[in-house]
Parts: C-alpha cells; structure tokens; sequence
C-alpha cells in the first residue's frame, strides 16, 4: 500500500514538472517585435484612434496564450508601470509565427488590448514582457530621440536580433500585426532559372528521382519476395519435419530425379495412365460331355486274367 502511494505520488511530481517545463518552454518563444511610439497617421485602434502600439511575436511553431503575462514600461529611473494582461479572451492565444498587438493608449477600460500605461516620445522608453511567473521572456529600450512621426523601431525580421528604424521609405515600411520583412522573391529559384532557362537541368533531375525510386522499388520487392519464399519453404519443411541436411540433400538430386517425378504427376493429374478394372468374377465354365472326348475311351482295355 505504502509502495503504491508512493508510485503515485512521484508520477504527479512528474506530470506537473513536465507540465511545468512545457509551458515555459513555450512562452520563452514570445518576444518584443516591432514599437511605434509616436502615431500620428500611422495605424488606427479599433475605435479609429492613432495610438502607441507594442507588437509581440510568437516565435514558436505551436501556439501560445498571452493571458496572464506582464508588460510593464518605464519612462523615468523608477517608475514603472505594469499592464497584466487578462484572461478569458481567447484572443490572447497567438497561432504559430503570428502576432500580436496591443494598443499604448493608458485606456484598460476598451479592451484586452489596451494597456494602462502610455509611451512617452520625448524620452527614452524601456519595455519588459514577462511570463505569469514574473519570468522577464524579453525587453527592449527605444532611446529618446530615435523615432520620429508614424517611424517604428522594429527587429530587422520577425524574431531576429537586429534592430532598426522602419518609416515609409523603401523596403523599410512600417508593419503593424504583420512581417516586418516581406520576402517578394525566391533566391534558389532565381539561381535555378539563372543556371537552367530551358528546363533541361529540371527534367533531367526529375526523371532521374523517378527512375532512382523505381529501382528502388524493385530492390525492395525482390528482396522482400526472396524472404517471402524462404520463410514459406522453411515452414513447409518444419511442417514435414525435414532439416535442413535432408533439404540439401533433396536439392542436390540428378536431373533424372526430377523428370521422372514431373512426368508421373503430370500423367496424374491430366488421367493419361491406363485404368485397371479392380472388380474379379469369377464363373464357372461349363463343358458338355463326349464320348469322344473322353479320356478314358483312348485306352486299350486291359486284358483280364484267367
């Protein structure tokens, strides 16, 4: 009974430590993406307002829940505000490699996405996520003086470790709740097509797999055949009783052997022997009597004595 408590108590340590372990592991994937801090004509909240905006990117390929995690800002040496965010907004769960955007407005009242504090532009601004555990997953400061109107300051791609100034210029443009870098072309294709206009290097590579995997295929089967007929003779012999020493033997019978055993069941099986009548009678014959055929007839008599 001790023993089984025990056994028990042990596995539930376990499933929770695992448990434990997997939802950290999936919220270290959550980090800060791309900050816009002065909204002039950039990007509108879902009450048509140009506010700050905090972008968070879900780095993972499974998804993750942002409800009960921490984003706190600090403007000033000691003074830091934090936002919890709340739960029961399915909202708050982020898909794989997406995002998720809240709104700097001071206004927690409109929604799970809008926070209780504010960005100043004026100065510099430090930005900490943290997980419900009060674990720091990621942070970022924007110095004072770096962005201008409707600019952003945002990781060069999503997750990366490079960050830059976004505006309006170039490729450089401002992404809110997307990828902070589109990728409009294919460099291996453009490579391929460089190197192969025609399409004969394609066709050649392509016929090539097919034929690779049709030799492939028929290796499989021949072998696989192989052992399907050895295992099916080594149990029709076990079956028997035959070894392997009387199996050897047998298959090293001359050539007459064989012919000789292929003919009788052939005349077997396709009735070309002669069939014997397996049925006796037996009568009795019937001769008539003669005196001229009989034998005793064909002797002298012999003489009687006197």
């Amino acid at each position: 009974m001790n023993k089984t408590k025990i056994g028990i108590f042990l596995s539930l340590l376990l499933l929770i430590g695992l448990t434990s372990c997997g939802e950290q592991k999936s919220n270290s994937k959550l980090v800060l993406n791309e900050i816009l801090i002065n909204n002039q004509s950039n990007f509108q909240d879902d009450y048509g307002l140009h506010s700050a905006w905090i972008e968070i990117f879900n780095k993972s390929f499974g998804s993750t829940d942002l409800a009960a995690c921490l984003l706190k800002v600090s403007n000033q040496p000691g003074d830091t505000v934090t936002y919890f965010i709340p739960k029961g907004d399915i909202l708050t769960s982020v898909k794989p490699r997406q995002h998720a955007l809240f709104w700097a407005d001071g206004e927690p009242n409109r929604g799970t996405f809008h926070t209780s504090f504010k960005l100043n532009p004026k100065t510099a601004n430090w930005i900490g996520l943290f997980d419900s555990g009060k674990k720091l997953l990621d942070q970022i400061v924007v110095p004072a003086g770096t962005l201008g109107p409707n600019q952003s300051y945002a990781r060069v791609s999503d997750g990366a470790t490079e960050w830059e100034v976004k505006s309006g210029s170039g490729d450089k443009y401002v992404t809110p709740s997307t990828n902070n870098k589109t990728l409009d072309s294919n460099a291996k294709k453009e490579k391929f097509e460089e190197h192969d206009a025609n399409g004969i290097g394609m066709a050649i590579s392509a016929m090539s797999v097919v034929f690779c995997g049709l030799i492939l295929l028929f290796i499989a089967f021949k072998i696989v055949g192989k052992a399907a007929v050895n295992l099916s003779k080594r149990n029709a012999m076990k079956s028997k009783g035959i070894d392997k020493h009387e199996a050897k033997e047998l298959s090293q019978a001359p050539g007459e052997v064989y012919a000789a055993i292929s003919m009788a069941l052939h005349e077997m099986q396709d009735e070309v022997h002669d069939v014997e009548e397996t049925v006796l009678t037996i009568t009795r014959v019937k001769r008539s009597y003669s005196p001229w055929s009989s034998k005793i007839y064909t002797l002298r008599e012999t003489p009687s004595r006197k």
